[in-house]
C-alpha cells in the first residue's frame, strides 16, 4: 500500500505541474478549463485504477522492487493450463501478497509434492527465487521446509 501511495502522489504532483503550466499559458479560457478538467479526471481515474489493481494478483515477473531469494507459500490455487495463483509471505513486508505465475506442469507437480510433504512434516512450503523467470539452480522451485526443532527443555536439578 505504501508503494501505491507514493506512485499516486507522484502522479498528482506531475499532473498538477502540467495543469499549472496550462493555466499560465497564453491560451483561451476554454482550453485552460478543459486542461484542468482532464487533469482532475486523470487523478481520479488513476486512483480508481490503483484501487482496482489492489485486488488482483500481480504477475511475479513484474515484481521489480522485492528481489528475494525465497518466500513462504501461504496459499495456492492452480488452474490447469492457465496459471498458478500464489499468496506469498516475504520477509519485508510481512503481510502476504497475491502473485500469479504462468502454468507449468513441472512446477505444479513440485508444488503439490511440497504441499503434501509440508503437511505431513508440520512444516511450510517455500519457493526459491519467486520473482525470476526460472530459478538459476537445478533445485526445485518449490520445496517443503521441515518444522523447526524446538529448543531443549530445561532440566530440573
Amino acid at each position: 500500500m505504501d508503494q501505491l501511495l507514493v506512485l499516486f502522489v507522484g502522479i498528482v504532483v506531475f499532473v498538477t505541474a502540467l495543469a499549472g503550466i496550462t493555466i499560465w499559458s497564453p491560451r483561451r479560457m476554454s482550453v485552460k478549463v478543459s486542461a484542468l478538467a482532464l487533469s482532475a479526471l486523470l487523478m481520479a481515474s488513476s486512483y480508481g485504477g490503483f484501487l482496482e489493481l489492489m485486488g488482483r494478483p500481480k504477475p511475479a515477473s513484474l515484481e521489480w522492487l522485492s528481489q528475494v531469494e525465497e518466500a513462504t507459500v501461504v496459499a495456492v490455487r492452480m488452474r490447469e493450463g492457465e496459471a498458478i495463483y500464489l499468496w506469498l509471505e516475504l520477509e519485508t513486508p510481512s503481510e502476504p501478497r497475491s502473485y500469479v505465475i504462468p502454468w507449468n506442469a513441472e512446477e505444479a507437480r513440485q508444488l503439490q509434492d511440497a504441499m503434501r510433504e509440508a503437511e505431513s512434516n508440520g512444516g511450510e512450503v517455500r519457493m526459491r527465487e519467486p520473482f525470476s523467470d526460472r530459478p538459476q539452480t537445478d533445485q526445485p522451485m518449490f520445496y517443503a521446509q521441515p518444522q523447526a526443532i524446538p529448543p531443549p527443555k530445561p532440566t530440573a536439578g
